[in-house]
């Protein structure tokens, strides 16, 4: 398997970010523990029959975290103890034990369909996160991607939460103009912000190709981004703005880019090593009318044999236990000799151990190599 796809699969990431569930020996360990506990200070204290009921809030507990037929278990032992120890008691205070049993009952039972629901619960929320995932992965197409200009491996992967997930997008098409490529990120999270990525997404593939100059194609991307929000707040929905950068990138050296408020790309190309583009950042797309300067186009240079490097706010944004951002240029210098198929795993997996697990936000890296000189397909 390609190193640059492995993280692309991401059953086991998303496995990651759910809540483990209890292991049966921690339920028969507690369940042991806190009756034990209870029978040694009742002897001691002469009021076994007191402490008894204590146990009743074991099941809620474990209802918490665990399954349907380990709070049912829980139940069961515990309605079994609570009862042993108040009917050996004398007859005067049979009614009352009885009524306890019956509480405890009660109570064990709705702790049993707490966990119930719970569980229907998180498996309808699974669903819909994978398939926000999968929606995400099915629209963007699988790398490797190739031009004839450009090699272009990468990584994406989504958070898989209906809440969290993102609007991270890429694409690279070959045009009569020289290939463009395109990264950019919606801002805010959820469903909306997956359709104004797509919204925009759509119409870079078409501009790429029909429009000859690279400020037309950010132009088009400006105006479906406009036209998405305007069809949002029809529907009573957040009008978002979109992180983007562009680039043009021909059989010359020289490759143009537009910037709009988007992560800068880097060169790994030994002491050419760091940002390439020098100027600031344009606003990002949808709020272009904010500006008082037109989108221009910026120049760097791109020789054979380096590496470009382009990410979203997934890896600059991630937070190390600290609150530290991860330092994307400082690590950048030790990657000069990493195969680029295997470079967006090999940043994924620096930026996993920064954040101490997995990044809070999505992640999508693209890594560009200009095809050698008289390759072919």
């Amino acid at each position: 398997m390609d190193a640059s796809r492995e993280p692309n699969g991401s059953s086991a990431a998303s496995g990651e970010r759910r809540t483990a569930p209890l292991r049966w020996s921690v339920v028969v360990f507690w369940l042991v523990l806190v009756t034990v506990v209870l029978a040694v200070i009742g002897v001691f204290l002469d009021r076994e029959t007191r402490l008894a009921p204590f146990l009743v809030v074991l099941p809620a507990l474990i209802a918490g975290r665990g399954g349907v037929r380990q709070t049912a278990v829980a139940s069961t032992w515990v309605t079994v103890m609570i009862a042993a120890a108040l009917f050996d008691t004398a007859d005067d205070t049979i009614g009352a034990a009885t009524a306890t049993v019956v509480f405890a009952v009660v109570f064990n039972g709705l702790s049993v369909a707490r966990a119930a629901q719970r569980v229907r619960s998180e498996r309808e929320i699974a669903r819909l996160r994978s398939a926000a995932a999968a929606l995400q992965r099915q629209l963007l197409r699988p790398f490797p991607l190739m031009t004839d200009q450009l090699i272009v491996h990468g990584l994406y992967q989504p958070v898989e939460e209906d809440s969290r997930v993102g609007g991270d997008v890429y694409e690279v098409v070959s045009s009569p103009y020289g290939s463009r490529v395109f990264i950019a990120d919606v801002q805010g999270k959820g469903l909306p912000a997956i359709s104004a990525a797509f919204s925009v997404l759509s119409a870079f593939r078409e501009a790429a190709v029909a429009e000859p100059t690279l400020t037309a194609v950010v132009d088009a991307l400006e105006d479906a981004v406009l036209r998405h929000n305007s069809f949002a707040a029809q529907a009573g929905e957040s009008e978002r703005f979109v992180t983007a950068l562009v680039l043009g990138i021909g059989p010359d050296t020289e490759v143009q880019a537009i910037n709009c408020g988007h992560v800068a790309p880097l060169m790994l190309h030994g002491d050419r090593d760091g940002p390439v583009l020098k100027g600031e950042p344009h606003v990002p797309l949808g709020l272009d009318a904010l500006s008082p300067e037109p989108r221009t186009v910026e120049w760097f240079a791109f020789p054979q044999g380096g590496t470009l490097l382009l990410c979203t706010d997934g890896v600059t944004e991630a937070r190390d236990p600290s609150g530290t951002f991860y330092p994307l240029e400082e690590r950048a210098a030790a990657w000069d000799d990493v195969r680029p198929g295997e470079l967006p795993t090999t940043v994924y997996r620096d930026v996993r151990r920064h954040a101490a697990g997995t990044p809070g936000d999505d992640t999508a890296l693209m890594v560009l190599r200009r095809r050698p000189l008289g390759e072919v397909d």
